[in-house]
């Protein structure tokens, strides 16, 4: 490749077209606009699929990128930490999804595509941990923010087999329909060697602090300490569920008796007929195993004011 003027970088950009209520394919031209307008060589790695996006991206990375940008909402995050971790090439966020909980979390601008966009110029590289999954066939799956097995897990299939509604009310009304027929589920939850058997509602492994748009399930997860949050929701009537869910907004649901917090580095999650969700995207049966890898991936931030 031609080396590049002073200053200039090599970006790959993947656009998911459908985020920001489907205004991602703009969203993604303008941030190219600005990338060019800044001097960078974009790169569009952008496809008709998730998995022809990786494809091209992955080669794209082994060929030499300076930066991999993607713009959408987690589940673009989510590609973008299983393509930059545990590589050198850093990951900016151009956050134009609906959660956008990952980006939050770090201190990201949200629906902000041209303060986002500059990161790539003047954005500080900060190392922060991800979890990684390795399945029987030795596959690295990673995510970077909260994996959910449970109540919620259980909501996101349902709501994944409908067209119909778009957006957050599909997810409301899966809700709604799941509840009346969700019972508690017997778990085993393996923290660094230490078992606990249990029956729950939901359990979480957090690297980062909330999910779902905004619920601080772990609060005080952080993205660096190279530690999971396990959070346990202990068998509840359906009554009682009603009024703690709610808290999660807040983070004041840790307060209620059956919400248990554990900390470790490996977990692993033992259930039957639970589907993990991991940054929104479906990610693996049960049972599976985690481990938390300290700076695992690199992101681009706003610099200390």
């Amino acid at each position: 490749m031609a080396p590049l003027p002073a200053g200039a970088r090599r970006v790959g950009l993947v656009v998911n077209p459908t985020s920001g209520k489907n205004r991602g394919m703009s969203l993604g031209l303008e941030v190219a606009h600005r990338l060019r307008a800044a001097g960078h060589e974009v790169l569009d790695l952008s496809d008709e699929t998730y998995a022809a996006a990786r494809d091209r991206a992955l080669g794209a990375i082994a060929q030499g990128l300076d930066v991999l940008a993607v713009v959408g909402g987690d589940g673009m995050v989510h590609l973008g930490v299983n393509l930059a971790a545990e590589t050198k090439t850093p990951l900016a966020v151009i956050a134009a999804g609906t959660g956008n909980d990952v980006a939050r979390g770090l201190g990201l601008p949200v629906h902000d595509p041209v303060r986002a966009a500059d990161l790539v110029t003047t954005g500080v590289p900060r190392s922060i941990d991800a979890v990684r999954h390795i399945d029987v066939h030795g596959v690295h799956r990673w995510y970077a923010g909260v994996l959910g097995a449970g109540f919620d897990s259980l909501v996101n299939e349902r709501a994944n087999t409908w067209p119909w509604p778009k957006g957050q009310m599909r997810y409301n009304l899966a809700i709604l329909r799941e509840l009346p027929l969700f019972h508690a589920i017997p778990y085993a939850v393996t923290v660094d060697g230490v078992r606990h058997e249990t029956r729950a509602m939901l359990v979480v492994v957090a690297n980062g602090p909330s999910y779902g748009g905004g619920m601080r399930i772990a609060p005080d997860a952080r993205f660096d300490d190279g530690l999971a949050d396990v959070v346990v929701l202990h068998e509840i009537s359906t009554m009682e569920f009603l009024k703690v869910f709610p808290k999660v907004f807040s983070g004041r649901h840790l307060g209620h008796p059956a919400v248990e917090v554990l900390r470790g580095r490996e977990v692993t999650l033992e259930a039957d007929g639970i589907v993990a969700y991991a940054d929104g995207e479906r990610f693996a049966p049960l049972p599976l195993t985690l481990e938390t890898v300290p700076g695992a991936l690199t992101v681009l931030t706003p610099p200390a004011t």
